[in-house]
Parts: C-alpha cells; structure tokens; sequence
C-alpha cells in the first residue's frame, strides 16, 4: 500500500499529530501556534487527502502500520478519538519509539464495562461505523452532536453528510484492544485529555490515565475538540516540556 502523506511545519523537537474522524486542520488548527517552537507533523490518515483511500474502511490496525515508521524519531504523538487506537497500538509494538503520548477522548469503551452511558456510546458509535447515513435518525444525531460535528436542529450540512459517508464501513471501535500494560511498563509519560462534554468520555478517560499511569487533564469548552479549548496549548506544552525533561507526572 502506498504510504501516507505527513505535512510538517515549524522547528524543534517533532509533535507527530494523528487525527480521528475530522481532518487535520479542523482537529489541530488551534494548536498551530506552537510551530514556532516545535515541528508539528501532520498526519493525514488514509481517506483525508493528500493521502490514498483506504482498500476497505478506516481500520486502527491498518493505522497502526502506517505510523509504525514514522516512530524512528521518536516524536511526541499526539492523537484524537478514532486516530487514538491506532496510535496506541503503534506505541505499545514499540513503546521507545514514542517520547510521550498525549490521548484525546478515545472510544475506548471496553475500559469502563457495566456503565450505560458509555455503553449508549459505544452502541451508536459503531452503528454509525457500520450502517452510516442509513443509521437510526435519532442515534445519528445524538452521535454527531457527541464528537462536535456541527449539526443543527435542520438537515445535515454537506460536509457532515461526507463525513459519515467516509466513515461508513470502518473497523468498530469495539474491536480495538490496545496493549496499555505495554505501554505503562515502558514508562512512557502520557496525557489524557477530555472536554468535560460528556459523562461516557471523561469516564472512558479516567479510565485510561489510570491504567496508563498518566496525567489527567480536563478542558471545556471545545465539546470534542479539545484541542481547541481555552488553555489546552498552554497544558499541552508544558506536558510536552515535562516529557523532554523528564519531569514529574502531574494530575489535574
């Protein structure tokens, strides 16, 4: 398969940035300014030109492939909902590959079992994936609403209805089973970031810095897009400052 497209621009220690179901610049264009002091890598996951469509859906392994490479440096990775499993499972095959992950509202339900909402979560996540435009109404609606696809009450922007369409046929999200020990054995410092929108997320969230043994760091404002919350960049950077010094892991 032909590779994937990685846009790099700035100077300084590489931030390798792994988009979910939104594009790069929606996702990470709040976070632009950090340029000047770190090369920020921006990942283009098959299907989101200028890389090539995938031979079937979006599917985390076959992200994981795609980013092994790109782990010789040993960047800082960065990555957000669907783009988080593939990360996680590049990270855990080679955790020195990796000099900090910084995790962003993941769909990693199977980590809170038993809780209904994140259950609702995984439901009609994977009804999406599976069935697209052809979904229940109402589950769709409530999906997009729920990782900050800009919906109204009225008919679905175009670019929404594309969205789902490149989407549809993906590997569900309840598939994915990350090797977390791996990675927490490593040592390699984590992040894990929500945007105080949703119980199921900032659940699955805990979750995860828990069993990573990470930060925790909660953000509102953004709904998903965390990355754009007032004092993401600032808590991000000095994450990423933390990582390079090898600072203590902090809470909060």
């Amino acid at each position: 398969m032909d590779g994937i497209t990685v846009v790099r621009e700035g100077s300084g220690p590489e931030v390798l940035l792994v988009h979910g179901g939104a594009g790069p610049r929606t996702t990470w264009g709040a976070i632009a300014p950090l340029a000047d002091r770190w090369t920020l890598a921006h990942v283009h996951r098959r299907g989101y030109p200028p890389s090539p469509p995938p031979r079937a859906g979006q599917d985390f392994e076959v992200d994981a492939r795609d980013l092994a490479p790109l782990l010789v440096d040993r960047p800082h990775v960065v990555a957000h909902s669907y783009g988080v499993l593939g990360a996680l499972i590049a990270a855990a095959a080679a955790p020195g590959g990796v000099r900090s992950l910084t995790l962003i509202e993941p769909p990693l339900n199977h980590l809170v079992p038993g809780d209904p909402e994140v259950a609702r979560l995984e439901r009609i996540g994977d009804a999406v994936l599976t069935h697209g435009m052809d979904v229940d109404p109402a589950d769709l609606r409530e999906f997009l609403h729920l990782v900050g696809a800009p919906i109204g009450d009225g008919p679905f922007p175009e670019s929404v209805i594309a969205g789902v369409r490149r989407a549809h046929g993906s590997r569900p999200t309840s598939e994915a089973r990350p090797r977390l020990d791996a990675i927490r054995d490593a040592g390699v410092p984590v992040l894990v970031a929500s945007g105080g929108h949703a119980a199921a997320f900032e659940r699955i969230c805990d979750a995860l810095a828990d069993a990573l043994g990470g930060e925790r760091s909660v953000h509102p404002g953004a709904g998903h897009f965390v990355a754009a919350a007032p004092g993401f960049t600032e808590r991000f950077e000095a994450f990423l400052r933390g990582s390079a010094a090898g600072g203590p892991r902090l809470r909060g």
